[in-house]
């Protein structure tokens, strides 16, 4: 499995990007795809870029029937907002896209469509919509036609409402799976024995294990007869995502740990230097008044010792510091 995270965080973009070429897997061979493709010579990426081969082709999945020659997808996690903002933004990237061919409208418009993905509904920006006059269709569960009103056509797919049997690449982008609905993603990936496409069922799965580590940590742990084979299959992976995050759980305690004893340290440190700061004031007040009733250094000296717990070098220097200015009331 490669490595999807960075400081801390679950990377959810190679796993969608690993889904989408399972969800579009019977149509692979028609469709070219381009993860994070450049629309410009600044860093301005869409997510995922799946183009048709051949223009004519039907996509068998119910996603990719939304799509024509040129289909730009966004796809947002589940920590992230989809708000009209983001449709606006992607739109903005389409016409990019489009302006971009090699010769005046190499690309047509009426080629392109846009989808954006995220687990939840988006329900702010239904209503916005609704508010602002588009109609929207809703022809299969998760997937919904904006119809009409922008510059091109565009789809919104809400994961968890997509059907579990025929979108379970997609349905495993979450951090809130079932345990039957684990158990059926495990079983699925178990079954996959081509090399190519083992490889992106990894990739989904190891998003998918980060993000329900303690349902995968469940049944790694429960025996109820469902499948202990594919524990079996999947333990070296699973122990792998499981270590990396008890590592990440000691790394946070160490560094909180450290943290503390910093600022402890700096705390006692600013303490000492008040209460120095204190003495100084008080060493100095005394040395004035002794001075004014005639006593000696050495019988100053003596005095300081005594009420400040100091050695009578130590106290000699305090005077020195006096006459120095260094100290002052």
């Amino acid at each position: 499995m490669s490595g999807m995270e960075m400081d801390g965080k679950i990377q959810w973009h190679p796993g969608f990007v690993a889904a989408m070429n399972l969800e579009l897997e019977e149509n692979r061979e028609d469709l070219f795809f381009e993860d994070e493709y450049n629309l410009n010579k600044r860093p301005l990426e869409i997510d995922l870029l799946v183009i048709k081969k051949t223009a004519g082709v039907k996509i068998k999945n119910e996603i990719g029937k939304f799509f024509r020659r040129h289909n730009l997808l966004e796809y947002k996690s589940p920590e992230d907002s989809l708000s009209v903002d983001t449709l606006y933004k992607v739109l903005a990237y389409a016409a990019l896209y489009k302006s971009y061919g090699d010769t005046v409208d190499a690309i047509s418009a009426d080629d392109i469509t846009v989808t954006l993905m995220r687990e939840g509904n988006p329900e702010d920006l239904f209503l916005y919509l609704k508010e602002h006059g588009a109609e929207i269709s809703n022809p299969f569960c998760g997937i919904y036609y904006l119809e009409e009103k922008y510059l091109f056509p565009v789809q919104i797919v809400v994961g968890k409402e997509l059907d579990a049997a025929s979108h379970v690449w997609l349905r495993a982008l979450s951090a809130h799976m079932q345990k039957q609905e684990m158990w059926n993603f495990l079983e699925t990936v178990s079954r996959i024995t081509e090399q190519g496409k083992r490889e992106f069922a990894d990739s989904v799965l190891e998003v998918s294990a980060r993000a329900n580590i303690e349902l995968i940590e469940l049944l790694r742990k429960e025996d109820d007869g469902m499948s202990e084979a594919l524990i079996e299959i999947f333990a070296p992976e699973i122990k792998k995502i499981v270590d990396m995050q008890v590592k990440k759980k000691v790394e946070e305690q160490v560094k909180e740990r450290v943290e503390k004893q910093v600022e402890e340290q700096v705390k006692e440190r600013v303490e000492k230097q008040v209460e120095e700061v204190t003495d100084n004031k008080r060493i100095a007040q005394l040395i004035i008044t002794s001075r004014k009733y005639g006593a000696t250094d050495y019988e100053i000296a003596i005095d300081i010792s005594a009420q400040f717990q100091y050695s009578e070098e130590d106290a000699k220097g305090k005077i020195e510091e006096y006459d120095a200015g260094l100290i002052h009331v």
